[in-house]
């Protein structure tokens, strides 16, 4: 039987630098899985990887036996898995409604003279993605603002636009990049709920870089740390709350103290 999601011992290189030095991880349907590290820790570079960004230098990544090593992007997002970014990519000059439309894209049946000509099948799928657009917004608590410029938004309703926006694309796996950087408290405890609701309520397996431990902590059933680009421990919560180079990497101990 095929790994659901494998990333076999993962190494990316730039130049004479290594950013990621032999990542491995296999997650299961349903999990909340969480990857933490100091700045400088290689944890995006992990998620380049895995949507193509970067193709590995070395190692492989597999998702239901297919291997997906240096896919570009777009052809890994029609597979099933899809991202967040840590510095938030919306359309700003576009509503709010037109950025989730936009991610229907790739599943847009009707022809270029169909839509040119306006013909009813265009007309139907275009109201069907508007709607469908529309229900994801209310689900991410944003369907009164829908008209409104992306741009315009608060900080945290961003970062949930670009949550809906990746859903669109209907995932079965998704990836989160610090999605609660820039929210206050309330917000934060708010996501962290809603993060849960979306888990079960998509059958998603989620798998989150975050800074805020307090929320990662509260949330995730596992956690990879990464310090230098190398993995230095894997546990539940509290394992890791309790580990001592974990401790040492964000205190910023000396690494061969």
């Amino acid at each position: 039987m095929s790994s659901f999601f494998k990333l076999d011992n993962l190494v990316m290189q730039f130049g004479g630098l290594t950013a990621v030095n032999g990542f491995s991880l296999e997650l299961r349907p349903g999990e909340l899985v969480g990857l933490i590290g100091p700045n400088g820790a290689g944890k995006t570079t992990v998620f380049n990887m895995i949507t193509g960004v970067y193709p590995p230098t070395s190692g492989t990544i597999h998702w239901l036996g297919q291997d997906l090593t240096g896919m570009p992007l777009h052809r890994i997002t029609a597979r099933g898995i899809a991202r967040t970014f840590q510095n938030i990519r919306l359309f700003t000059d576009m509503s709010v409604l037109e950025n989730v439309m936009v991610s229907f894209h790739q599943k847009i049946r009707a022809g270029f003279w169909s839509a040119m000509l306006g013909l009813p099948a265009y007309v139907r799928e275009d109201q069907r993605i508007h709607r469908e657009a529309m229900d994801y917004l209310q689900e991410l608590g944003l369907a009164h603002v829908a008209e409104e410029k992306a741009g315009s938004l608060p900080y945290g309703r961003q970062r949930r636009l670009e949550i809906a926006r990746a859903l669109a694309t209907q995932p079965k796996v998704l990836l989160l990049d610090e999605p609660a950087a820039g929210m206050n408290p309330q917000e934060t405890m708010e996501l962290a709920n809603l993060v849960r609701e979306l888990r079960d309520r998509h059958e998603l397996t989620i798998f989150l870089i975050e800074h805020d431990m307090k929320f990662v902590m509260g949330l995730v059933e596992r956690i990879k740390v990464l310090d230098y680009g190398t993995t230095i421990a894997e546990g539940t919560p509290a394992e890791i709350q309790g580990n001592p180079e974990v401790i040492k990497a964000y205190l910023g101990a000396p690494k061969h103290a």
